[in-house]
């Protein structure tokens, strides 16, 4: 008989570890398999919510940085707006007839402001716009304007340029601030070479306001 037949008892005994290790083997394995499956998706969610967190402050981001380009874009516009401003129509003037002037010349008061000039001067216009009248007969405004221009501003004012020698802008022109639009002259009811400007509310005649009082309120001091 060997050796390990006349112990069965501790044979037994052995045999009986050896199972229970293996038992616990198989089940320790378990556990860790179940415990590495669980902990996958919390990996998974922690990664989703990480990525989420970032997309979220690049777009943040990039909504903030769209916003203050679009506030410098507003600034620079206002600033480049307002360093145009409005004009004197011409230079080297002297002041003659002003607004709201009586006088044998006129059938009502005067309607404007006249610029004396010698003919042919540079006419430019007092800001940007659109032409809305341009040619004799005032511009369709009577023949007493003799050739003349009306331009349309965007805040809804209206200049008026007339007695001129020649017209270079025609109606639905797109002029600029201090665009040669004309050259003055002495044409219609006119007593001599001058410009006459005005500043309207329409493009019509009878809507006239003061164009010296309008234009110092710009900043233009004629």
């Amino acid at each position: 008989m060997s050796q390990r037949a006349k112990h069965p008892t501790r044979n037994a005994v052995v045999a009986l570890a050896a199972a229970g290790m293996g038992v616990t083997a198989v089940f320790g394995a378990g556990a860790s398999a179940v415990a590495a499956e669980a902990q996958a998706p919390l990996a998974m969610d922690t990664a989703a919510a990480v990525t989420a967190q970032a997309q979220a402050q690049t777009a943040k981001a990039a909504q903030a940085k769209a916003v203050k380009a679009a506030a410098v874009k507003a600034a620079a516009a206002k600033k480049a707006a307002k360093a145009v401003g409005w004009i004197k129509p011409v230079t080297g003037y002297t002041l003659t007839a002003g607004y709201n002037q009586g006088g044998a010349m006129w059938t009502n008061k005067h309607s404007g402001q006249d610029f004396a000039v010698p003919v042919g001067t540079l006419v430019k216009a007092v800001h940007g716009g659109t032409v809305v009248k341009a040619g004799p007969n005032g511009g369709g405004d009577g023949p007493a304007y003799g050739n003349a221009i009306v331009i349309k501003h965007a805040n809804g004012t209206y200049s008026q340029y007339a007695h001129l020698s020649k017209i270079n802008v025609k109606i639905g022109s797109k002029v600029k601030t201090g665009q040669l639009i004309a050259r003055s002259g002495n044409t219609g009811n006119s007593s001599g070479p001058h410009l006459h400007f005005e500043i309207r509310t329409t493009p019509n005649y009878g809507s006239s306001v003061n164009p010296a009082s309008f234009l110092r309120a710009e900043g233009v001091f004629i």
